[in-house]
């Protein structure tokens, strides 16, 4: 049976399914940035109160398990795993991305605010600084990961590193392990 829907990768390729979570990510940024746009025309219409209301739910639900993902599992097995230049390219990327995940949420906060006022219909105000500075953090932060901690895990994780972060992100999500 063919879905209309681009099926996610199962929980057995990790490195996969975080790429996936970018795709989204970016699908969401590019949500925000027609809000910015749709506003000032149309006010927070149906519309407008529909996308701020999926905003609101990727961004405090899925993305902070991203996050999670990333802090408490693929960078800790990473760090514990790379040796010589892999070590020394991760000790210098390690700070940054930590940084823009809190940037990241940080910036959410303001984001947040102004679009339950638009989901609620009180208000058609979004900042574009603040949308530009969540979508720039966000592109350069997924640009690392695919860059150069992805292919990394990839290239270093064994087959038992790889089925243990896949087990612990669909533990988080809270998704039984399949039996098959």
């Amino acid at each position: 049976m063919t879905t209309l829907f681009d099926s996610a990768p199962g929980f057995d390729q990790p490195i996969a399914v975080l790429k996936h979570c970018h795709d989204r990510i970016r699908k969401q940024l590019a949500t925000l940035e027609k809000l910015l746009a749709h506003l000032p025309v149309h006010g927070a219409d149906q519309e407008a109160q529909q996308a701020a209301q999926a905003l609101l739910k990727y961004f405090t639900q899925a993305a902070p398990l991203h996050h999670e993902d990333e802090e408490m599992d693929l960078l800790p097995t990473l760090e514990t795993t790379a040796k010589a230049e892999d070590a020394e390219l991760l000790n210098k990327l390690l700070p940054e991305i930590l940084k823009q995940h809190l940037q990241m949420t940080a910036q959410w906060t303001h984001l947040e605010k102004q679009l339950k006022q638009i989901q609620d219909g009180s208000s058609a105000q979004l900042s574009q600084h603040d949308v530009r500075q969540f979508s720039e953090i966000y592109q350069q932060h997924m640009q690392t990961e695919e860059t150069h901690i992805a292919p990394m895990a990839k290239r270093l994780f064994s087959e038992a590193q790889m089925q243990k972060l896949g087990a612990a992100m669909q533990a988080r999500r809270g998704i039984p392990p399949s039996s098959h």
